[in-house]
């Protein structure tokens, strides 16, 4: 039994023949003919999430791990606007998510009638492509509506993953069910890839030799154990610098997975200025590195990119290439010639230099946000990392990356809307335990994904508590306003201890470092039917003057 209308059976029979199986939907009336089919088909999970807003970062997380599209779902009006955030971020992050908005046929909009917006295109400016299927399905446009769901689909995935929109109208009666069915075609609509261009291969092959000064610099990716070997090979040339961060999933002896620590250190930059830039991967977390490149621009500027995308972070682009990273470094390596320069040396210097100095600092560290990350990226055991925006994912850059973590974050867009959500659709989906470390303000302005029925007990809620959006004590301009508690930091005396315990969330805190070592085994145990959260109370004013003088001993290093 599904519902009568066409439109959505044609596409849910699409859907479950493209290979897809999830679905989140938030309760609607308008939605109900997407309810009705959805949730009767055996070969779709049908999951319920009040909150909008929540729902599409719940499904975001999801899609995040499975690597493949999740659809949400949810009623007209106001609803639809609520998953801009989540699609926002899907869309810088390359995240494969479908939407299906219900909506009012195309005679009620701007009408008067309720709960009725203009919903066809609302999603323009951050989505990969958007449709509206037909109100009525017949021989004139079933050929037509075919192609546009196969096309909607295969546009989640290729050439990069992100975001589509389906706009689906009904009218009434919306409760109506049929036997019926409709039977649809799965075929592919995108052409595959095509290898690197000899031409580009050749050109930077020969720009590679002329430079000496080559600077890769990856943002953030999932793991890719392929590209990681070769980035790995290209960091043993002399004249090869390869620069990553957490959230790149990379790791290699000589990599520089700490740019800020290294870049605080510069007292000439310009000896570090690369000949040759070349950049892949999302967006880079480091304002140090963005700033150090953007004052000493690169001569030459190559990005790498599936879809082609000219990301010009630095504003010295000068070649984008249609590639997957790995396979592009794949058909270049052949062609490099033998490295004679050591600009690598100059960072590797420096690299050494400030791992031997810092393991002796954090040791000093009074109680604060800084020793606290010192402590839990030591303690954590294994888990897939979700750090928050802002501070969380920032304190993380410190200390490089640990291979007993893969690591996410919302960089997309970087909002502090949505993490928790994002981290339990994450961990819903996988059976290995995911851990979030957020701020404050983070946790509760996303605390409605505690509302909601599908929570599992492999989520860890870390929530460092220090009274406020502790980032705009470390902002130059901020900091010196006389508005920074009331309208920068938001100041409060708020705790989560009563919100995790109104839904059934096992409660842990900390307020020193014997707390916490005492409270993290426990909290980590496996005898919770729900996340467990560990709130741990740090000291605003200490925090900032701790990381100012991090920064001050770091700088320190390049007078020796």
């Amino acid at each position: 039994m599904t519902s009568d209308k066409k439109n959505i059976a044609l596409l849910a029979d699409i859907f479950i023949k493209k290979g897809l199986s999830d679905i989140v939907i938030s309760p609607g009336s308008r939605n109900a003919p997407i309810i009705l089919t959805l949730t009767n088909l055996k070969e779709i999970r049908a999951l319920s999430v009040v909150d909008e807003r929540s729902a599409a970062f719940f499904a975001l997380g999801m899609a995040q791990q499975k690597g493949e599209a999740v659809a949400v779902s949810c009623t007209s009006g106001s609803a639809v606007l609520n998953y801009a955030p989540a699609i926002a971020e899907a869309y810088y992050q390359k995240i494969p998510l479908l939407v299906f908005t219900a909506d009012r046929p195309p005679e009620l909009i701007d009408k008067g009638d309720g709960q009725t917006i203009r919903q066809k295109n609302v999603f323009a400016n951050f989505v990969k492509a958007g449709f509206e299927l037909p109100v009525k399905i017949d021989d004139s446009n079933y050929e037509a509506t075919v192609k546009t769901i196969n096309e909607a689909i295969d546009l989640t995935q290729f050439p990069d993953a992100g975001p589509v929109h389906i706009n689906i109208p009904f009218r009434e009666p919306l409760y109506n069910t049929t036997e019926e069915s409709i039977e649809g075609r799965a075929f592919d609509t995108q052409k595959p890839l095509l290898p690197p261009e000899e031409e580009k291969l050749i050109a930077l092959a020969e720009l590679w030799k002329e430079s000496c000064k080559v600077m890769l610099l990856a943002g953030q990716m999932n793991v890719n154990p392929a590209l990681n070997e070769l980035l790995r090979g290209l960091s043993d040339r002399a004249d090869t610098v390869v620069l990553t961060e957490t959230t790149s999933n990379l790791h290699g002896e000589k990599f520089v997975d700490c740019i800020d620590n290294v870049v605080s250190t510069f007292g000439e930059p310009e000896a570090f200025r690369p000949g040759l830039l070349i950049t892949f991967g999302g967006q880079v977390v480091s304002k140090m590195v963005k700033k150090l490149l953007r004052a000493h621009k690169p001569d030459a500027h190559w990005h790498i990119s599936p879809s082609g995308e000219e990301m010009d972070t630095y504003f010295s682009l000068t070649e984008t290439v249609s590639a997957s990273p790995e396979a592009f470094f794949e058909a270049l390596l052949p062609r490099l010639a033998k490295a004679k320069e050591g600009f690598a040396g100059l960072w590797q210097r420096k690299l050494q230099k400030i791992r031997a100095s810092r393991k002796a600092l954090l040791q000093q560290l009074p109680y604060s946000d800084l020793q606290v990350f010192d402590f839990l990226l030591k303690a954590i055991p294994p888990t897939t990392l979700h750090l928050a925006n802002s501070t969380p994912v920032r304190y993380s850059q410190l200390f490089g990356h640990l291979q007993k973590f893969v690591y996410r974050s919302n960089r997309g867009v970087s909002g502090i809307d949505g993490q928790v959500s994002t981290a339990a659709g994450a961990a819903f989906a996988s059976d290995k335990t995911h851990t979030l470390i957020t701020g404050d303000l983070g946790f509760f302005y996303d605390s409605n994904a505690l509302m909601n029925h599908h929570l599992t007990p492999n989520l860890k809620i870390i929530v460092i508590n220090n009274g406020g959006g502790g980032i705009f004590r470390f902002i130059e301009g901020p900091a010196s306003t006389p508005q920074l508690e009331q309208f920068f930091e938001a100041s409060h005396n708020w705790k989560a201890e009563h919100i995790a315990r109104a839904f059934g969330i096992a409660y842990f805190h900390a307020d020193s470092p014997e707390q916490l070592q005492q409270a993290l085994p426990d909290f980590y145990g496996n005898d919770f039917e729900k996340p467990a959260l560990l709130e741990i109370f740090t000291p605003v004013e200490v925090n900032a003057r701790v990381l100012r003088n991090y920064f001050l001993h770091l700088k320190g290093l390049a007078k020796d």
